[in-house]
């Protein structure tokens, strides 16, 4: 929220007056937010207030950071940090980049979000730009990259159905990285690019990698499930 309510206490008094329980609550939470404020929170007190309410899926690198510009970030002491990992590649243009700010800014002035239910006049224009780049003649944009790896099975099977003529309920969309786990998971490497990521890692004793009867088997297992609906 970034205490936006004491902005909004301002533009709302005249109204909030005539209310006084609504008033009352608003400057209490305004005051609160001011108090706040005048002290920053240390990186410890940041560490406990996302151990006490947040789910622990991951787990976070000790540093707590606030703010960031091109390649650096600082934490709530004030120290500063290469950021080598860039949001697992999200912030590769950099941190606060001029250009991307600007356009946040002015598409947030017009226009906040429009759901598919709706055309609108960009999203035409970043197809047509990312088509061309890629040579694609199609483009179907996600959130994520999870989301993206669902939706491409989707397609995947759909066009299984539709295009190859396998069976109904008789596709098998094969999806994973195989490459990277298998550098993740090699003996002499594990635990130091995997642990980092994906928590507690245990060393494994070979093989590494699952047989090719072991796919098989999980795959006729998932076929009788899906049959099973």
């Amino acid at each position: 929220m970034k205490c936006m309510l004491t902005h909004l206490s301002r533009w709302a008094t005249p109204t909030l007056g005539r209310a006084s329980h609504s008033g009352m609550r608003l400057s209490s939470t305004a005051a609160s937010c001011a108090t706040r404020q005048e002290r920053p929170l240390t990186s410890e007190e940041v560490f406990a207030r996302e151990e006490r309410y947040g789910a622990h899926n991951y787990h976070p690198l000790p540093v707590a950071l606030q703010k960031g510009e091109g390649v650096y970030v600082w934490d709530m002491e004030g120290r500063r940090y290469f950021d080598f990992l860039s949001a697992y590649s999200a912030v590769n243009q950099g941190h606060c980049h001029p250009k991307i700010v600007a356009a946040l800014t002015e598409q947030a002035t017009r226009l906040t979000l429009t759901s598919r239910a709706f055309y609108n006049d960009l999203l035409g224009e970043y197809e047509e730009y990312i088509t061309s780049l890629f040579g694609y003649n199609k483009v179907l944009p996600m959130n994520t990259g999870v989301e993206s790896g669902e939706t491409a099975c989707k397609l995947a099977r759909k066009w299984a159905y539709t295009v190859k003529g396998v069976p109904q309920y008789q596709a098998k969309i094969i999806f994973a990285d195989y490459d990277a786990w298998r550098v993740c998971l090699r003996l002499r490497d594990n635990g130091l690019l995997a642990k980092p990521t994906h928590g507690h890692i245990i060393r494994l004793a070979p093989p590494l990698i699952i047989k090719e009867d072991e796919i098989r088997e999980c795959a006729e297992i998932i076929q009788r499930t899906i049959l099973s609906f």
